[in-house]
């Protein structure tokens, strides 16, 4: 998603950038990558790695003997090939960074200032003078046409066309063997039933129903997206570390384009009139917070809350032993109500941060004494 564009705008002159695409540099890789190694000596940048795994022991041997950090540059697309490889060769000798779409800070030329979001007042502040405006109109038109660096910065670029080969070219190239695809209607079929699913309680039963597939199927399908960076699994927080694994996530979709595409909403106005419209809006805000901590090479610490009484939280933020709750909502004048849940947090006795509720208000207005109104425009 633009990862080659960024790292080639950011590399310096003496780096090599090579991209295994390229089909004579990928047989030589796999054939000899001893003498790969050789004819392309570090700094090197190394494009589409997981096409040839050979590599890695060899990117091993020069990283050990030259001792030097920052000698390569790898980047893949296709997420459960690569890390495999880069964990079990390259374990303690390397840096992870995930990168989604770009980020509306991204796209706004704001990038290097995004840093990762706490709802803390005088970074909302800050956030809120940078960001702009964001009314609705223009927040579901960047809602509909995603994220994606291909469509967001070119209007000229078709939409449904480059989603519609998006979808064909990850099925043919990325996840046919992996996911054991035999039919790719049907798996069209389960992408979609998952999407109109984004922003609720994982329910792989339901959707393995409303797909005709096998529960385990379904449970495996999943995986794939997720390790693929389409979609995201937001855990439940429990104060025992054990419970917070065996619970049921939510699915969140990281791309709301692609999200809006599959369940075929066919513009901006019917999306935000439609029966989505509020999963979708907590979809992107989700989205938007992840990348600011993602792409700052940071571990998002996320989870949302739900007790027995079905109180619910849509996210918690936990830094530094502290919760930050935040709320989602497709309105612009939440009230107190809105934060009246942030009440069950006493229980897990661990400190309370400030928190708010992310909405469609045009300013940073306070609603307690330790929570506030957030425009969208701050993230």
């Amino acid at each position: 998603m633009g990862k080659t564009t960024l790292l080639t705008h950011l590399k310096e002159e003496k780096r090599t950038y090579v991209t295994l695409d390229d089909p004579l540099l990928l047989s030589l890789a796999k054939r000899d990558p001893a003498f790969f190694m050789q004819r392309f000596p570090p700094p090197l940048l190394i494009d589409e790695i997981q096409y040839a795994p050979e590599l890695l022991p060899y990117i091993k041997m020069v990283v050990d003997t030259q001792g030097k950090a920052n000698l390569f540059w790898l980047t893949g697309s296709q997420q459960f090939h690569l890390m495999k490889g880069v964990s079990e060769t390259l374990a303690g000798r390397i840096g992870i960074v995930q990168l989604l779409g770009l980020s509306r800070r991204e796209a706004m030329g704001l990038g290097r200032d995004a840093a990762a979001f706490l709802p803390i007042t005088k970074d909302i502040e800050r956030r809120v003078d940078s960001g702009g405006s964001l009314p609705l109109k223009e927040l579901y038109s960047l809602i509909w046409r995603g994220s994606m660096p291909a469509l967001t910065l070119s209007a000229q670029t078709d939409r449904n066309l480059f989603y519609s080969s998006y979808v064909q070219t990850y099925l043919q190239r990325d996840v046919r063997d992996l996911a054991r695809v035999g039919d790719e209607l049907t798996f069209l079929r389960f992408l979609r039933a998952a999407a109109a699913r984004s922003a609720q309680l994982l329910n792989t039963s339901e959707l393995a129903r409303d797909a005709d597939i096998a529960p385990n199927t379904a449970k495996h399908w999943i995986s794939i997206l997720v390790s693929s960076g389409i979609v995201y699994l937001l855990e439940p927080y429990y104060s025992n570390v054990t419970k917070r694994l065996i619970k049921t996530p939510k699915l969140y979709f990281t791309d709301t384009g692609l999200c809006a595409w599959l369940t075929e909403w066919s513009s901006p106005e019917t999306l935000e009139a439609g029966a989505a419209s509020g999963a979708i809006v907590k979809t992107w805000i989700l989205s938007e917070l992840l990348k600011s901590w993602w792409h700052n090479g940071r571990r998002a610490p996320f989870y949302f809350y739900r007790d027995k009484d079905q109180k619910e939280i849509d996210l918690l933020i936990v830094q530094d032993g502290t919760l930050y709750p935040l709320e989602f909502k497709k309105s612009a004048t939440p009230d107190k109500a809105a934060v009246s849940h942030f009440k069950t947090l006493q229980k897990p006795r661990l400190p309370i941060g400030p928190g708010g509720v992310i909405c469609l208000s045009p300013h940073f207005l306070p609603l307690t004494a330790t929570d506030s109104s957030i425009p969208v425009s701050a993230l």
